[in-house]
């Protein structure tokens, strides 16, 4: 049962974009929101045995890692089976299986390449992946690309399709540094690291008393 002054749940998920046009291929909303979040960021400086004039320079955005782990459940869909038919069919397999879509390539594109390799091509550049974006409030629309993926099957129905799991994903956003300024990535990027530096002027001043000091030495 809902109430009317309930806030509307914003899902977490995925996107996949066509990298050139943008185009939305796919969409990928998490069934629950991961209790947790982790990111880490790694600085890009120069290093301990850099210049002693490069020592407050940075040589670009910092490389910035997520880790989530969310959970799928069959349940919800089991109580409305008129309405779920696959679910009642395969299982969680359709969602385990578009997830598993952000890092394997298409059977299509193998196939082609396949087809350029008998056909005696030299040289077979591999086919460029749908640009995957890790949505998490309008605040974060992120280019990233899955770096380290794992599913834990719980329980299974008589036909041994899975009913629950356990999905980790590891993410490291892309940056201009990555694809450029121009690429649909960078252009993320730049917004996103635009937003942080909105939200980072709102944090209220503070004064030196603060901090035990009434000046700095």
């Amino acid at each position: 049962m809902t109430f009317p002054n309930s806030p509307k749940l914003v899902r977490g998920g995925l996107v996949l974009v066509d990298p050139k046009s943008g185009s939305v291929r796919r969409v990928i909303s998490l069934q629950y929101n991961p209790d947790t979040l982790s990111r880490t960021l790694q600085v890009q400086g120069f290093g301990e045995n850099g210049e002693r004039s490069e020592a407050l320079r940075l040589r670009g955005p910092a490389v910035e890692t997520i880790k989530i782990d969310a959970e799928i459940d069959a349940a919800d869909h089991l109580e409305f089976p008129e309405q779920h038919a696959a679910t009642i069919e395969f299982g969680i397999q359709p969602q385990l299986a578009a997830l598993e879509s952000l890092v394997n390539p298409s059977s299509t594109d193998l196939l082609f390449n396949e087809l350029l390799s008998l056909a005696g091509t030299i040289e077979i550049a591999p086919s460029e992946a749908p640009l995957a974006l890790f949505v998490w409030s309008r605040q974060r629309v992120l280019a990233v690309r899955v770096t380290d993926f794992s599913i834990t099957e719980e329980a299974f129905d008589p036909d041994l399709n899975p009913l629950r799991a356990k999905v980790s994903l590891g993410m490291r956003v892309l940056s201009i540094n990555d694809v450029g300024l121009a690429h649909k990535a960078g252009a993320l990027f730049l917004g996103y690291l635009q937003s942080r530096e909105r939200l980072a002027a709102k944090t209220p001043g503070g004064g030196l008393s603060a901090l035990g000091i009434g000046g700095i030495p």
